[in-house]
This record gives C-alpha cells, structure tokens and sequence, in this order.
C-alpha cells in the first residue's frame, strides 16, 4: 500500500467493500457512489452512517428523492432503526415554487429551485455539523442545474464547502438523468460503481467497482456482492498470491490400499486432485474416500454439493458402507448443498474460504466442477476462478478434491470444461463393455509430485463400498470402451476385483 494508506479511513461497516477500498473512505473527501435502481446505494449509504453512529459520529441523510418515511422502511426491512444517531435531513422545493402563480416569473424556476436547494443543504450541514454524509442523488440537482457547466459549479461549492467541515460525504447518483456525464468524476476523491445483471435463467447478480480511487492502492476489478436482509455483502474478488502459510507437506491416503498404490503412496497435501469421468462411474465415492480418511486421521472435511440432492447422497453413501449423515452430525464434516442459480462464483469462493479459514479444514471436495460452472453461464472466467481458488487452498495446506462429468458413456468423450492442466492429480475413470457387461476401470493420468502406477485397474462400486482389482494387463484400449483381447490367458477378463 502506498503511504498514503495510512491516512485515517472512515468505515462503511461492511467488511468486504472495507476491503477493496483499502480500509474504507479516506475522511473529509467526497465520494460517489453511482450505480442504476435497485443496485444497492441507499442500503450501503444507511450502512455507511450506521457505521458512523457505532463509533460515535455524527451523520446526516439529505435525501431530494426518496421520503424520510421511505428511507426509514427500507431500514426495517434490514432490522434496523433510524432513531437515534441518525439525522434524516427530507429536501422538498419551497412551498411558493409549487404555487402555479409564483411561477410566472423573469428567472427560471429552475433557478429557484437550485439556489434554494443548495442553501438548504448548506444550512442542514452548518447546523448538525455532521462528520459523515450522504447526499441522495445528483440526479435531482443535474435536472435542476439543467448544463453541464453549472451542475460542475454547483458540485463544486458543496465539495468545498463540506471540506470546511472535515466531512467525509458519499454522493449517490442513480443514473437516470444524464448517464453519461462524468462531471462528478473528476471531481470526487473516488468513485465506487455498482452494477445488477440478469441473467437468463436464477437470480439477479450484482458486482461492485472500484472505478477511481486518488493516492490509494485499492482492489481492482469486479466483486460479487448481494443484498440480503441485514444489509449489503461484497465479496472481494480472491487474490492466492496475497494468501501464504507455512506448513508441512505430508501425504495423504485414501484408506483403500490399492487406490493409495495406484496413485503411488497416496496424494501430497496441499495439492488438488481431479476425479474425471462419464456420469455414474463413481467420481463423487472416490472423493469422499477420502473425506472418510481426512475424518478417521482426526481432521475436519469440507463437502460442497452442487449436484445431488442430499437426502438422496445419504441414502446412496449408506448404501455403500458409509454413514456420511452421522459423520457430518458428529461435527467432523460440513456438507453444504449450493444452488448454482442462486450463488455466484465470488460468493461460493468467499464461503470455502470461510471454511478453511475459521474451521482449519485441510480437506475440500467440490461436486462437480459441472454445477460450479452452472453458476456463471454467462461468464468467462471459470479458469481465472478456479486458478485462484486452488492456489489460496493449497497455500493454506488444504487438500482439494474436485469431480468433473465428461460427456457421453464410451468411447470419445469431451469434458465441459478443460481444468485437467490445473489440477496436481489427475484420475481418469472409464466405462467398457467386456463378455456382454459394462465394467469400470480407473488410471491415474498425471500427478506432479512423485511417481505412480502407469497401469489401468478394474474396480466395483457395491455394498462393499470401492473395491479395485489388479492391473488389467491382458488388454488393449480399455479407456476407448472397447477393449482388446490379446493375452493366452482369457481368464484375466473374467476376474472380479
């Protein structure tokens, strides 16, 4: 951070835009918060205040466009009250500029009504001294200034005049009436953007940018963020090379000996593992064998589930031996279904993150890289994401396991999206048809750290839980689906893990 930083910074009270704005609003400077409709001004301006009023401070609202009673039921709203610490200061145009005979006049009523309103906020501001303000919106003093000339004069004077008083304002401009005139761009301190998107299918995604920010080394970009009862979140978006422990890099087992001699002794920790395959070949069990594991070595796990519904994965896991609804009631593991058309990627990084921070897990499954794609349809950056999420997993020691569903059954099959160059081990598992039966086979395809088996193993899926069998070495093109025979012995197809 610059030294600039360290200049004394006046919260917004949520922890995550505090964050991207380097510690919060730079006090006695004026900032603009712009953003259309419904994109969550107001609810940050009352946060901002409310913030203020925890620490003592005195606040004023001057509001030209919503009424006090407005503002103070979309408090309720969030649970909160504006009773105390709060001045809700309502702007409304003098009564004789309303009287349809005072306004046949030489000046244009516009002329009134912007003198007027500026002397009234002035007046607001000398009389309750206020260290922190909110003046809601440019729009209305944009029409009333009517050129861009006298809009740029007039947001001066307020700029200076607030700076008299040491205030640290927040301008809120909706849009509506001049997009883009960028006046009050040039002359804030900083500038704060928010933005709704809809996308085709789920609910509204909202983002927020920092678009200027003067002498202060604030986080770029797009932030997810929500408005939910209780306020507005933003998420910043996840910078790994910011995140850096020490710790011990062990290996890990699966606790199915033939699994762990596959992958040569077992998986480092703080490393990532990709399960891949056709749907139905057992990704989701090979991952939560080693939930099983992480839980039987007195570790806590994290299991995100975009997939399966959780009544249903209970049931199917205690069908294989595995009662994953008493472990996760013991404590040891957090399961989480996600909706993917509710949550957006910044969201659900910010919630694993949250996990491994608070919890200290050191075991992530995420099933399936399918859903979590789901999650932004209409976006570009799962790779970006993806990259980010498991640099900062494996810099904190967490071992993360994720699953992806390749399309099709044999033969050549596509997977929606290419992460395999990511992932520290890679385990491929495949569908083939042998002697009038479809059969599954597993090969560990990479791992970057130390050797494993280059060969091709038969397992089952049963009561018995995962069960592998020796390495198929009779055959010819198992991971095509259509193996060839070409050992003496053809017995060797015939046996069962």
């Amino acid at each position: 951070m610059n030294s600039i930083d360290t200049v004394a910074k006046a919260k917004t009270g949520i922890w995550g835009l505090d964050d991207i704005l380097a510690g919060g609003f730079s006090r006695g400077h004026l900032f603009l918060l712009e953003g259309a409709p419904g994109t969550g001004k107001t609810t940050i301006a009352l946060q901002f205040l409310r913030e203020g009023v925890k620490n003592g401070e005195k606040t004023l609202y001057i509001t030209l466009s919503e009424t006090e009673r407005e503002l103070r039921d979309g408090a309720a709203s969030h649970g909160w009250t504006l009773d105390q610490g709060i001045v809700i200061y309502e702007l409304l145009p003098p009564e004789s500029l309303l009287d349809s005979e005072q306004q046949q006049s030489l000046l244009y009523s516009s002329d009134l009504e912007l003198g007027e309103t500026t002397k009234q906020v002035f007046e607001a501001v000398e009389l309750h001294k206020p260290s922190r303000v909110v003046l809601d919106s440019l729009s209305e003093i944009r029409l009333l200034a009517q050129s861009s000339l006298r809009y740029r004069r007039q947001i001066l004077a307020m700029k200076h005049y607030f700076a008299k008083f040491g205030a640290t304002v927040i301008m809120l401009d909706d849009l509506t009436a001049e997009v883009m005139d960028k006046t009050v761009h040039s002359v804030a301190h900083g500038v704060v953007r928010l933005e709704e998107l809809a996308p085709a299918y789920g609910a509204e995604r909202r983002r927020t940018r920092v678009v200027k920010y003067r002498g202060t080394k604030f986080r770029g970009g797009y932030h997810d963020m929500t408005i939910t009862t209780g306020g507005v979140n933003v998420f910043p978006r996840l910078v790994a090379s910011e995140h850096r422990t020490s710790f011990t890099r062990g290996r890990l087992t699966s606790g199915i000996a033939e699994l762990d001699k596959l992958l040569g002794g077992g998986i480092d920790q703080g490393s990532s593992t990709l399960v891949l395959g056709p749907a139905g070949t057992g990704k989701s069990t090979i991952a939560i064998a080693f939930i099983v594991a992480a839980i039987a070595r007195g570790e806590k796990a994290a299991f995100f589930v975009f997939d399966e519904e959780m009544g249903l994965l209970y049931d199917r896991m205690k069908g294989l031996g595995i009662d994953l609804e008493a472990i996760h009631q013991a404590g040891g593991l957090f399961i989480e279904q996600v909706d993917a058309a509710e949550l957006s990627p910044g969201e659900f990084a910010h919630r694993v993150r949250k996990r491994v921070d608070e919890d200290r897990i050191k075991t992530v499954v995420i099933d399936s890289l399918n859903g979590y794609q789901a999650a932004m349809p209409e976006e570009n950056s799962l790779i970006l994401h993806m990259h980010e999420l498991l640099q900062y997993l494996n810099r904190q020691g967490a071992s993360t396991f994720m699953t992806v569903a390749q399309h099709g059954l044999v033969g050549d099959m596509k997977a929606p999206v290419d992460v395999t160059y990511l992932a520290d081990t890679v385990i491929l598992l495949r569908y083939f048809e042998a002697l009038g039966s479809v059969r599954r086979a597993m090969s560990i395809i990479k791992k970057r750290t130390g050797a494993h088996e280059a060969t091709i193993r038969e397992f089952r899926i049963d009561n018995r839980g995962l069960t592998i069998g020796e390495p198929l070495v009779g055959f010819q093109g198992v991971l095509t689906g259509i193996p060839v025979y070409f050992a003496e012995d053809r017995s060797l197809l015939g046996k069962a893990p």
